[in-house]
């Protein structure tokens, strides 16, 4: 079955949404700090939002290299003491049809009402086009 499948790159519930449009639906998160994110890390991490969600790992030039297909800039490290640095990264949600195409960019503060509202029609792609 084709799904509608929201990639986020660096959280989100569908507890909102009904049963018909979750089983439609896949959350596919990708980490941007593959080296403190290891498979299991990230599993537990994931399993806080919704168990369904899956989690993408691997090394530092395979999530640079999904960066670039999915044309969003790059992740950055920021040094904050000798052995410990923080993560610059996109913060925002692309939503990908049956059609394998990203048609909607969601940014940052995006609501599970958004979410309710939205992702029916992107399933149904019925969606207003301009």
């Amino acid at each position: 079955m084709a799904e509608t499948v929201t990639s986020v790159f660096g959280g989100h519930s569908l507890q909102q949404l009904s049963p018909e449009v979750r089983e439609q639906v896949k959350v596919v998160f990708v980490t941007t700090d593959p080296d403190r994110d290891s498979a299991p890390v990230l599993r537990t991490w994931l399993d806080n939002f919704d168990r369904s969600f899956v989690g993408l790992t691997g090394s530092e030039a395979a999530v640079a290299a999904a960066e670039r297909a999915a044309n969003i800039p790059p992740a950055s490290k920021t040094a904050h003491t000798a052995h410990d640095y923080g993560v610059n990264h996109a913060s925002f949600v692309l939503a990908y049809t049956k059609d394998n195409l990203a048609h909607v960019i969601y940014p940052g503060g995006v609501t599970a009402d958004d979410w309710a509202q939205d992702l029916p029609l992107l399933v149904k792609e019925a969606w207003p086009r301009g």
